[in-house]
């Protein structure tokens, strides 16, 4: 049985169904969504007559826990569980939990690992001060530990995990050197979690990887060998981005995001069927990320997916839109149906080998690549 939630999160309708999303990768049943337009007031993150109309609703519901779509101050956490009563989980760890609960590769679980480390080391000076205060011993599990020891026990265990981290990541480069000996070119794939990504890699290889609408389903780097007609290619699906991801944990997962840094093409797999105002949001992020690891732009192509599920002329708004409109590296498919998944392996190897790319081969989705969008 899921643990039931209550949910505090912004107004918008795009924030409130990433929200959801969370949750529900994470395990929660959201009985009850409380909007508000500002969740970064001082004393709670919401104001003192929210604070107690959810304490009220709390007595008749009993919640496991109160789910804040927000990064909370450990002041901010103290007073709300101080005052509810209640397990408070902000964004932030909501987002570890669903990282802890998906990572399955030696590898992946001790990024999940630095990056819970990162969280309480953030949160520590704070909570031995929470904890001295007395009102509530061991609040947060501090107990009786003292700053420098609590401190010091954090850093040791970070630095025990960054040295393995650290030899997973020579492994990769290895990995990368025997590749580039043998000639192989290299594609990775990128984007929003549940763009897709995941989908379209098996549409690609033939494999059966695990589909999921949940978010961050992916953790760990999958690689295959694909062909495109004349020339094999090492193709790998790596973990999904998202708004408002604190840089510890994109930091946490840079020897794999590490990849897309070295790879010849970068797929970045774009949800073409969402709201225009949700896709600008996760087209932001996913081009703000890809420039914060260091991609050059210039090896992106664009693959608008779910394209079955949206009419011809949408589709042109929307790449213009995005600011796509000029650009000769850029196709609508669906992963899904297969639609354009020839022509993306056509785009790929011209790019790859590095040849001009024919403006002819890119015309707009009604007129070469012949979609029938009301499918």
């Amino acid at each position: 049985m899921k643990s039931q939630a209550i949910l505090i999160t912004y107004e918008r309708e795009d924030i409130v169904k990433e929200a959801l999303a969370l949750c529900e990768s994470a395990g929660y049943h959201v009985f009850k969504i409380i909007k508000q337009k500002f969740l970064n007031k001082a004393k709670f993150g919401i104001g003192e007559g929210k604070v107690e109309e959810i304490n009220e609703l709390i007595k008749s519901t009993r919640p496991d826990v109160i789910i804040f779509d927000e990064y909370l101050k450990p002041s901010q956490n103290y007073n709300l569980a101080s005052k509810l009563k209640t397990n408070i989980m902000d964004r932030e760890s909501l987002i570890l939990e669903i990282f802890d609960r998906n990572a399955t590769s030696s590898e992946s679980k001790l990024q999940v690992k630095m990056a819970q480390l990162r969280y309480e080391m953030s949160h520590a000076k704070e909570k031995v001060r929470l904890a001295k205060m007395g009102e509530q011993p061991g609040f947060m599990g501090i107990g009786k530990f003292e700053v420098d020891v609590y401190f010091n026990d954090i850093k040791n265990r970070m630095t025990a995990i960054k040295s393995k981290l650290v030899k997973a990541g020579k492994q990769r480069a290895l990995h990368r050197q025997s590749r580039d000996r043998m000639g192989f070119k290299t594609i990775s794939l990128a984007g929003y979690t549940s763009a897709g990504k995941t989908t379209l890699f098996n549409a690609l290889t033939g494999e059966k990887q695990e589909e999921n609408v949940k978010l961050f389903t992916t953790l760990s780097t999958t690689t295959r060998k694909i062909k495109l007609t004349k020339i094999e290619v090492l193709i790998s699906d790596t973990v999904g981005f998202i708004s408002r991801l604190p840089a510890y944990m994109i930091e946490a997962f840079k020897s794999t995001l590490e990849e897309l840094i070295y790879t010849d093409v970068v797929i970045l797999v774009i949800d073409i069927s969402d709201p225009i105002f949700e896709l600008k949001k996760k087209f932001r992020s996913c081009i703000g990320t890809l420039e914060e690891l260091g991609v050059d732009q210039d090896k992106i192509i664009f693959v608008l997916n779910k394209s079955d599920l949206v009419l011809a002329d949408e589709i042109m708004e929307k790449i213009d839109y995005l600011g796509l409109k000029e650009n000769k590296k850029l196709i609508p498919i669906s992963a899904v149906t297969k639609q354009n998944i020839s022509q993306l392996k056509d785009l790929l190897l011209i790019f790859l080998e590095s040849k001009p790319i024919v403006t002819e081969k890119l015309k707009p989705p009604q007129s070469e690549f012949k979609i029938n969008y009301e499918d």
